[in-house]
């Protein structure tokens, strides 16, 4: 079975030669600094080397795979609730996050489709959580937003004897399907539009375009599923004022 760019000079050549392209199409045509591109490769570099060390060290046990799911997660939620805006109160989002997991990885680890070793539960986990983040986030951000922007319509609601909790889905309702389309797209589309990063892993690992769209399949639906979950969760703590706002963000 044939490498994808597998470590060495040829390899090493070719990405300094990318990167000097890049540089040169800055400097050309006046796109910035040309110590971006550069400056940005440098970055991507070093991170992943680090990353790989870490994993290559992590997935050899179960508790440290588990340990790297946990960091991810501490990210995942900070990420969310910074784009929230919500303040002290976004912590809340976790339960959101943690919904989405919950309900999809398993499930998958029970069926025996996703072995329980750090090498299958870390990559699968980390796309399941990666969507959840931003579902949740696009949920918390535009159910927010809604509420600062249509604030009469949840006032004239509650005139009409609805509780805060209604009166407040009536408005936000709507958002949670926005926040969800990106998910649905993707899955729509797979194989028409993009080969998803899935996909293109296993496919180049295995050679196998049979069991690389099985993969791609399970990950596909377990995002709906976990996307589903986080952003239900996420519109019900809005709705119940524990995700909120203390001033309007921009």
């Amino acid at each position: 079975m044939n490498a994808v760019a597998t470590p060495g000079v040829g390899l090493a050549i070719l990405c300094v030669a990318l990167v000097a392209a890049a540089a040169a199409v800055y400097w050309v045509a006046q796109l910035g600094p040309i110590s971006v591109a550069p400056w940005a490769a440098t970055r991507a570099v070093v991170q992943l080397a680090v990353v790989a060390s870490v994993l290559a060290a992590a997935l050899a046990h179960l508790w440290s795979s588990m340990l790297v799911l946990l960091v991810m997660f501490a990210a995942a939620a900070f990420t969310a609730a910074r784009r929230a805006g919500a303040g002290w109160s976004a912590a809340w989002l976790t339960l959101g996050l943690g919904a989405g997991l919950v309900a999809t990885i398993p499930p998958m680890i029970l069926s025996g489709v996703v072995p329980l070793a750090g090498v299958a539960v870390v990559p699968v986990g980390g796309i399941i959580l990666g969507g959840t983040m931003t579902g949740t986030s696009l949920a918390a951000r535009r159910a927010l937003d809604a509420l600062t922007e249509r604030r009469g319509e949840v006032e004239a609601a509650l005139s009409l004897g609805f509780t805060e909790r209604d009166a407040r889905l009536e408005i936000i309702r709507a958002t949670a399907t926005d926040a969800l389309l990106p998910g649905v797209d993707q899955t729509r589309t797979v194989g028409l539009v993009t080969l998803p990063g899935a996909f293109v892993g296993v496919l180049v690992a295995s050679g196998s375009a049979a069991q690389a769209a099985a993969v791609q399949v399970l990950v596909l639906l377990g995002l709906l599923l976990a996307q589903s979950c986080a952003v239900a969760t996420t519109i019900e703590l809005v709705a119940r004022g524990r995700v909120g706002r203390t001033h309007h963000h921009p």
